[in-house]
């Protein structure tokens, strides 16, 4: 007998359409983490070409300016950090507390989306069990009945399992991607970051070789 499609999704029952909304909510997420990630990160790998290649020259000056046009956050914290009238550790505190709230509005919203990769393959082993208990409850209803009964209510039930792992896959890797590069984001900026503040004091204290670091 073959299974339509619309006989599968009434098979799924209301654990398909928990599913079903799930997924609708982690897509919803996803775009929106995306479109902040693209709009935090826009111009930053030219931004940091630029500034390494400004650093070899000691040319804190036109860092400083460069920055202040790039308008991005990895911009706006190395610019205040050369401009900021202090001590090193104040500026590397500076600097620190800057990445850390940068890459926490990073992570806003990733806790769901990995929520969702989390469970959705459980709800859906859920829905299957489910319906792998009404496939054998059909067979004990109907005297002499084959196997085929059975088969067909299993078939229609790891409709669930399937949904389940479609749900989860996106989510998981859209996951461990945006936490890779906020993590990137953050370990890049702090180096550029130093190596601006080593700039600074070699540049104070008249010790080139301070900033050949």
């Amino acid at each position: 007998m073959n299974i339509t499609f619309k006989q599968l999704i009434i098979a799924g029952g209301p654990i398909l359409f928990l599913l079903a909304g799930l997924s609708i909510y982690s897509i919803a997420l996803i775009w929106e983490r995306w479109t902040a990630y693209k709009r935090t990160l826009k111009g930053l790998d030219d931004l940091l070409h630029k500034v390494h290649a400004l650093l070899r020259t000691g040319e804190l000056r036109q860092i400083s300016e460069l920055c202040a046009k790039a308008r991005n956050p990895a911009g706006d914290i190395i610019h205040k950090v050369i401009n900021h009238y202090g001590t090193p550790l104040e500026k590397r505190e500076l600097a620190e507390k800057a990445v850390d709230w940068h890459v926490s509005r990073l992570g806003k919203g990733l806790t769901p989306i990995a929520t969702i990769g989390s469970i959705s393959p459980f709800i859906g082993l859920f829905g299957t069990v489910i319906g792998v208990v009404r496939a054998f409850r059909d067979l004990s209803m109907y005297a002499g009945a084959g196997p085929s009964v059975v088969a067909m209510g299993i078939a229609e039930a790891l409709v669930n399992t399937a949904a389940g792992l479609f749900v989860a896959i996106p989510a998981i890797v859209a996951y461990n991607y945006f936490t890779h590069k906020a993590n990137d984001f953050a370990s890049e900026v702090n180096w550029v970051a130093e190596q601006v503040i080593d700039r600074s004091v070699a540049r104070e204290t008249g010790f080139p070789e301070a900033a050949a670091r």
